[in-house]
């Protein structure tokens, strides 16, 4: 649509297609999120058998839980509670008891959060250990490519006037406002994605892979230190929880801003690689 605002100057607005997202990031992606869906309801199921957590070496065999998920009987019934470092919360119905078959059931997380949806651990940990590993080779090949195409160089290291205090205030206010970028500022991720995408690839998702194989017998048998690396197993265990938690955290909000900025065009832009920008000028 044009504007006249004068004889001698034409405003214009047109909206182009950029490609924004390459054909292995595409795939790599709907692959990760495939990998992380299974991964939690299976990773829940093995927390349901012992729905505490502890730090140091021995856990139940000597440190005090920092964080349970579990029941008690009580006068008005089955009750179920999460206690966080003491503090102790009501949860029934949600954490700790929730109904199966219309029945009140003793359970840190309910039958629909968790695959299988019965309680089985050891099917659990199968589905659990298959998507980890194709978790593991998607996240090497994506990276992989990452430094091989310079898209990790290109699009997710942050310039050095982005890193200004003043830079990155301004970004958080104008998330905070729900103001997304337009124009020439839409085709590349800004400060705060950069240092997000940054933070998830190179710091929760190896944290959580690594703490997750220190947690098997048969890698410690190799790799004896990584034990000590995290303080103990059941320290180990208590990160990947941890890890897992903010990686959880980081989907919803992700999920959040795609919606909010524009939900077709970003899941277009993950499906064909093709992103629309809004251009505005003017022609004297």
């Amino acid at each position: 649509m044009n504007e006249h605002a004068s004889d001698n100057d034409v405003r214009y607005s047109r909206t182009i297609f950029i490609r924004r997202h390459s054909l292995v990031a595409r795939l790599t992606h709907w692959l990760n999120a495939l990998c992380l869906s299974f991964l939690l309801l299976s990773g829940l199921q093995i927390f349901n058998a012992h729905p505490e957590l502890y730090w140091g070496h021995y856990g139940a065999d000597g440190d005090p839980a920092i964080l349970t998920i579990g029941s008690e009987g009580r006068a008005g019934g089955t009750l179920g509670f999460v206690r966080v470092a003491g503090v102790e919360f009501e949860t029934t119905g949600v954490l700790g008891v929730s109904e199966i078959d219309g029945q009140a059931t003793a359970r840190a997380f309910p039958a629909w959060a968790t695959i299988p949806s019965f309680q089985d651990l050891a099917a659990g940990r199968r589905w659990h250990f298959f998507f980890a590993w194709l978790f593991v080779l998607n996240g090497l090949l994506y990276f992989g490519f990452s430094v091989i195409s310079g898209h990790l160089k290109r699009d997710l290291a942050p310039k050095v006037e982005e890193l200004s205090p003043r830079h990155l205030w301004h970004e958080i206010i104008d998330h905070a406002r729900l103001r997304f970028p337009e124009g020439e500022k839409a085709k590349r991720y800004n400060a705060l994605q950069k240092l997000t995408y940054l933070a998830v690839i190179g710091v929760l998702l190896p944290l959580m892979v690594v703490t997750g194989l220190t947690m098997s017998p048969g890698i410690d048998a190799v790799f004896p230190w990584l034990v000590d690396v995290f303080g103990g197993r059941q320290s180990a265990r208590t990160i990947h929880f941890i890890t897992a938690s903010l990686l959880v955290l980081f989907v919803i909000i992700h999920i959040a801003m795609v919606v909010l900025s524009g939900t077709w065009n970003n899941i277009r832009s993950m499906i064909t690689g093709r992103y629309a920008v809004k251009e505005t000028g003017s022609n004297s």
